[in-house]
């Protein structure tokens, strides 16, 4: 069967229905309650995919009585303390087009570190006058793997969410060459959620639209079949250089209309909407 994993803001993990699609709430069932506490840590429950499997039936809906409802401002980052994250640059064409790059080689990668990561609606703290949004499908690791083949990285993984690399361009390319890591993780630079979904629940997973609104405004619209180097060759390279633990997260890169390059970088009191069809959708204010 399938499931979606989340986490509330008290860090406990919760199985929920697919609510949160519609913008209304969603129910929610405890996994600690469900498995004599066993799989109450999210970081634990991430590593038991076949677990949460069999915990729910049709259409990802857990067995049982749910234990509540809960909207989307109650939940925390559904991963909270990935051991690794990993993160994609210039993985759009038209991204490498409009910030006027080259994109030739391997892929782009860098890290966010993990304490940048917070929930679905949790507020972005503008830095400066380049704070920067970017919409991207996270792929979250279920399984400790190495020298994955391109054909086996969707079933060693735990599922995807919505992430946003929220981004300091003004640190970013401060140094020369420029480096990305601390630009990508002041406190607040990574919401993501608002669940885990297994990819079982998704027609296509190499083909997701994602989107990107500001105050409403569309600025990012395109699909994840438009990535220069997809989800398997991603995840099958970086496995062929570390390994990769459950609940390791990799953000896959985002698509044209950023702020920067318009000059249209985020400001307080605006904000920002980003969704992903099939997963789920965040809902951030820039303070």
């Amino acid at each position: 069967m399938s499931y979606r994993l989340s986490s509330l803001e008290s860090g406990r993990a919760v199985l929920v229905d697919d609510g949160h699609l519609t913008g209304g709430s969603a129910r929610w069932w405890d996994l600690g309650g469900m498995t004599g506490e066993l799989l109450a840590d999210p970081m634990v429950a991430v590593a038991e995919p076949e677990r949460l499997h069999d915990l729910c039936g049709a259409g990802g809906v857990p067995y049982g009585d749910p234990d509540g409802t809960v909207s989307l401002s109650e939940l925390g980052p559904p991963v909270p303390q990935p051991r690794q994250i990993f993160a994609v640059g210039l993985n759009y064409r038209d991204h490498v087009d409009e910030m006027d790059r080259e994109s030739v080689g391997e892929p782009v990668v860098f890290t966010k570190f993990p304490s940048c990561l917070v929930g679905p609606t949790a507020d972005v703290e503008v830095v400066g006058e380049r704070t920067d949004y970017e919409v991207e499908l996270v792929v979250v690791v279920g399984m400790r793997c190495t020298n994955l083949l391109p054909g086996e990285v969707w079933e060693a993984m735990a599922g995807v969410m919505v992430g946003q690399d929220i981004s300091d361009r003004r640190l970013q390319t401060a140094a020369q060459p420029p480096q990305f890591s601390l630009g990508k993780s002041h406190a607040t630079f990574g919401p993501t959620g608002p669940a885990v979904v297994s990819v079982d629940l998704l027609d296509d997973p190499d083909d997701l639209l994602l989107t990107c609104t500001v105050d409403g405004e569309v600025r990012q619209d395109s699909r994840t079949s438009r990535m220069i180097a997809g989800v398997p060759e991603l995840v099958s390279y970086l496995s062929g250089i570390c390994t990769l633990f459950p609940g390791d997260l990799v953000f896959t890169g985002t698509p044209a209309g950023v702020g920067d390059a318009q000059g249209r970088c985020l400001r307080a009191g605006q904000v920002v909407e980003s969704q992903i069809g099939g997963v789920g959708r965040l809902v951030n204010h820039c303070v």
